[in-house]
C-alpha cells in the first residue's frame, strides 16, 4: 500500500489548487492508494483536490478555523498489519516516545505529523516518526515547491522516504530528501 502524506499546506487566496505551483504535487499524488494530510490544510478546497488522486484521512491543524467532518484531531489507522496514529502536531523539540504516545488512544508503530514545516524521519524506540513538512511552505519560505512523505506498507515490511518535489524558478526548495 502506497501512503501519500502532506501537511501545512497553508492554501493561500492567491491560488485555488495545489497544482497552480506546478506538475509535481499532482503526479507524486496520483501514484498513492490513500492519501494522509495532518493537518493545516487552512481550506477544504485542499481535500477537495485531493480526493480524486485518492481517498484522504486529515487531522485538524491549530490554523484550521474550518470546521470541515473530513478532518478529527487524532486519527487511527490499522493498515497491512500497522498501527499509525497521526495528529498535528508532536509538540516542538525533544520529547521521550512514552510522551508522545500519550497523543494516542492507543500505541502505535506509526507517527505521522506536522506543524513545523521541516521535514524529519527519524527511527525512535521501536517508532517511525515522519514529518513530511510542507509542499507550499517548506522551511516556513514563502509559495514553492516543498516536501511531501511517502510510506509504503505491507505486512512485516515498511518504506518511508520524504520526498523533495522540485524546485520553484527562482525560488530553490530548501527540503531535503529523508529514506528509511
Amino acid at each position: 500500500m502506497r501512503i501519500g502524506i502532506l501537511s501545512d499546506t497553508h492554501l493561500p487566496n492567491l491560488i485555488r489548487h495545489l497544482d497552480e505551483l506546478g506538475p509535481e504535487i499532482a503526479t507524486f499524488f496520483s501514484t498513492v492508494d490513500l492519501i494522509l494530510h495532518s493537518g493545516d490544510l487552512t481550506s477544504p478546497m485542499v481535500l477537495d483536490w485531493l480526493e480524486p488522486f485518492a481517498p484522504v484521512v486529515c487531522t485538524t491543524g491549530n490554523n484550521d478555523p474550518i470546521v470541515d467532518s473530513r478532518c478529527k484531531d487524532v486519527e487511527i489507522l490499522d493498515l497491512q498489519g500497522w498501527r499509525l496514529g497521526m495528529v498535528h502536531s508532536l509538540r516542538r523539540g525533544f520529547r521521550p516516545m512514552a510522551e508522545l504516545q500519550q497523543l494516542f488512544p492507543a500505541p502505535v508503530q506509526i507517527m505521522i505529523a506536522g506543524d513545523t514545516h521541516y521535514e524529519v524521519l527519524e527511527y525512535r524506540e521501536g517508532v517511525v516518526v515522519l514529518n513530511s513538512g510542507s509542499p507550499t511552505f517548506p522551511h516556513h519560505k514563502d509559495l514553492r515547491l516543498g516536501t511531501v512523505g511517502l510510506l509504503e506498507l505491507a505486512p512485516e515490511r515498511l518504506h518511508a522516504e520524504v520526498v523533495v518535489l522540485g524546485h520553484t524558478p527562482g525560488k530553490p526548495n530548501p527540503g531535503r530528501a529523508i529514506t528509511l
